[in-house]
């Protein structure tokens, strides 16, 4: 048995295979994404989804599906299934799956009538180019198979309708066609193996129906183009349809899946689900190698980057890969701050945490690779430009107080982790000084000096060093209450907040931590108690008024519970930093039962991947984005800190 697999019974459920989705991505930032079933249920589902260089980079859904029709020995059965408004479910080609594996390649295997073949679904790796390959099993007289290409050409983040300015016109290639809807797009060619005929007649499915979006209080209703007619005869048993953004040589689809699906890292276990997972999230793209922080709808994040470069990247031994992507990162620095969301002149320096996590992250690429000298002199002005900032104060009121502590935030501004916004208004609104970003400040200090003094860098020792040296005094007297027995999350003059959230945990992960082992334990002892779960750690103690224990509704009531109580797997990363400092071999047993835990993840919500976040109360329910990049990391992080320390 396959160690994903699905069974007919679940397969034909459509209540159970809507609920699981399924992503391939390449490496060039292309990537489709369905439900097992092949039905649509979210407007960022789709077969080909490319990024648009000339349209901001941003990614669309140039095809949204196939409708597929296999015709052996003259029966026609029609493979799609597509929701229309109203619920209605037409055709209904889920009910000819009889399993669903995704070992090596994600394979359906269908019957209709007595013939039973597979359907094989492969993109390449360094190419905007997905292969499908379909394989009869039995003997026939005749078969053949029929695409009907359903045409959106629109932003994943909207929706198309009927118009009169798509360009319903098609351009024929060798073996297949090509389509281009609108001005600034990239084309998209569909292509067989074998030769084909095409009947051109474009028409538009009306009212195609995201389910998922209507539930998540969107609109959820689109139209479809579909230009024409694909028909090829499958010889010998097999037959390949390729979608890319140029026309190929038919002759060579073949050679191309067999070859590129040698190189993938098969899903036969729960670690190389998660290894093939952390490759999904690298992106190498007009010379740029980044990584997306979720899929399906997140792009790069300046912040995720860094909380998921170590697991990324590290944890697997790719200590190159780790410094190409903070090089890139580096060269969109300014005023001390990495680009939290967007690029070039669409860029929001909005994250106070951005640049320590980099320095963090920098930290463990510098344990990996062992050499100070070599870090100093490559990074060493980046990092004196980030204090400097801090100290002298940048954007968004991020500035460095008198007495050390770093203060950062203000009226409508969300500037740490905890950024969601309802109509204008922060929903933890921590502006003062927070004490993981305070934390990590120390951290930075601490590693910044360490350097500096191998390097013999006087001149930075002495401008610094004073302020280092003073910081654990005045974070403890900031942030400790000996009568609550932890940290406050966050100050602002003389208001302190003492709600148990796990941004003190943070402190307790840190080389360099201005608070006692004492502390330190009375934090993570907290921390089990009322944030951990078996799905990651909750954003807010349950015995807290304000606490949410289930993320669901409309933006606004999602958004009201995404930082009050739903667990992140992310903030595994700082604790079991936290717990092997503090309890050295005595935490293995707890990370380690931790980490299986998540073993149940591969064949629910995100199949073979984990989520972006899970609610706070049991079951533990994921949810959010459907395969999260520092959720991912957080895993591989933690396995890797295991075996090292062991």
């Amino acid at each position: 048995m396959s160690y994903i697999e699905f069974e007919k019974s679940d397969l034909v459920n459509l209540n159970y295979s809507m609920t699981r989705e399924i992503l391939r991505c390449s490496r060039t930032g292309s990537f489709a994404t369905t439900t097992l079933a092949g039905l649509n249920t979210r407007k960022y589902h789709g077969l080909f989804i490319v990024p648009q260089d000339k349209l901001g980079h941003e990614r669309h859904v140039l095809v949204s599906n196939l409708n597929e029709t296999i015709i052996v020995n003259n029966m026609d059965f029609r493979l799609s299934v597509h929701q229309y408004k109203g619920g209605a479910i037409e055709p209904k080609g889920n009910k000819y799956l009889q399993r669903f594996t995704a070992d090596n390649i994600p394979t359906c295997y269908y019957r209709v009538g007595k013939f039973n073949f597979t359907k094989e679904i492969l993109f390449l790796n360094n190419s905007d180019r997905l292969i499908i390959k379909y394989t009869i099993l039995d003997d026939y007289e005749s078969a053949s198979m029929q695409f009907q290409p359903m045409l959106a050409f629109r932003n994943i983040h909207a929706l198309t309708h009927a118009n009169p300015y798509a360009n319903t016109s098609f351009q024929p290639v060798e073996n297949g066609v090509g389509y281009c809807l609108y001005d600034n797009y990239t084309p998209v060619y569909l292509q067989c193996s074998e030769e084909i005929s095409y009947q051109h007649s474009p028409l538009w499915f009306y009212d195609v129906e995201y389910a998922e979006e209507l539930n998540r209080g969107y609109d959820g209703h689109e139209d479809l183009l579909a230009p024409g007619l694909i028909t090829a005869l499958v010889r010998n048993k097999e037959l390949y349809i390729t979608i890319g953004t140029e026309p190929i040589n038919p002759a060579d689809i073949a050679g191309l899946f067999e070859v590129e699906a040698k190189q993938h890292t098969p899903r036969s276990s729960f670690f190389n689900c998660l290894r093939n997972a952390a490759e999904q999230f690298i992106v190498k793209r007009n010379g740029k190698t980044e990584i997306i922080a979720g899929y399906p709808w997140f792009g790069r994040w300046g912040r995720d980057t860094f909380i998921a470069l170590p697991g990324l990247t590290l944890a697997l031994g790719k200590n190159d890969l780790c410094k190409e992507i903070m090089d890139d990162m580096v060269k969109e620095m300014r005023d001390g701050l990495f680009p939290n969301i967007g690029e070039g002149s669409d860029a929001a320096y909005n994250s106070v945490d951005a640049p320590l996590w980099f320095i963090r992250t920098l930290q463990l690429y510098a344990e990996c690779i062992r050499k100070k000298r070599l870090i100093w002199e490559e990074y060493g002005q980046t990092l004196k430009d980030i204090l400097s900032a801090y100290r002298k104060g940048t954007l968004n009121n991020i500035r460095m107080l008198d007495n050390g502590l770093i203060y950062a935030g203000g009226p409508g501004l969300a500037l740490t982790w905890m950024d969601a916004v309802i109509d204008g208004k922060p929903v933890t609104p921590r502006t003062g000084c927070q004490v993981e970003i305070n934390a990590l400040w120390y951290n930075a200090l601490k590693f910044c000096l360490d350097l500096a003094k191998y390097c013999k860098d006087k001149e930075f020792v002495s401008e610094w060093e004073p302020i280092a040296t003073h910081f654990p005094d005045v974070f403890k007297e900031t942030f400790w209450s000996k009568e609550m027995g932890y940290l406050a999350d966050y100050v602002d003059g003389d208001y302190k907040n003492f709600q148990v959230r796990p941004n003190m945990m943070i402190a307790t992960s840190l080389p360099y931590t201005p608070i006692s082992e004492k502390i330190r334990q009375l934090i993570l002892k907290r921390t089990c108690e009322e944030l951990l779960t078996e799905k990651g750690i909750r954003t807010l103690s349950p015995n807290d008024p304000e606490y949410k224990g289930h993320y669901a509704g409309n933006q606004a009531e999602r958004d009201a519970a995404y930082h009050q109580g739903t667990c992140w797997p992310w903030l595994l990363f700082p604790f079991t930093d936290g717990m092997l400092a503090v309890y050295q071999n005595a935490a293995i047993p707890v990370l380690q039962k931790i980490l299986y835990k998540f073993d149940s993840c591969m064949k629910s919500y995100g199949v073979s991947t984990i989520a972006e976040i899970a609610d706070g109360d049991p079951p533990y329910r994921p949810n959010g984005c459907i395969s999260q990049a520092w959720s991912v990391a957080a895993l591989l992080y933690l396995k890797w800190r295991i075996e090292h320390y062991k």
